[in-house]
């Protein structure tokens, strides 16, 4: 139960950071010289890789970017988001 609550939990995190980071980008693009808007955009981009980085250590790749294939292809090993209520 432990393991399903943290797995919600990183899921919904990487929804918030995701947001603020597209959010963002799509600012930038009527506002490219907006250097506090740059900046934020930054901070939650890292915030979102390492949060899908910190995903995909305890559970399997969430995306394509997360994908390890130096010895097979991980994709499909573990359960889908949607399969099992984590989304």
């Amino acid at each position: 139960m432990n393991q399903a609550r943290n797995r919600q939990e990183l899921l919904s995190w990487i929804n918030k950071v995701s947001f603020m980071a597209y959010d963002m980008a799509l600012y930038l693009d009527t506002h490219p010289d907006d250097q506090q808007a740059l900046e934020f955009f930054q901070k939650y981009s890292q915030m979102r890789r390492q949060a899908l980085s910190n995903y995909a250590a305890q559970f399997g790749p969430l995306t394509m970017d997360c994908i390890n294939t130096d010895d097979h292809w991980q994709w499909a090993d573990q359960p889908w988001p949607w399969e099992g209520g984590y989304c």
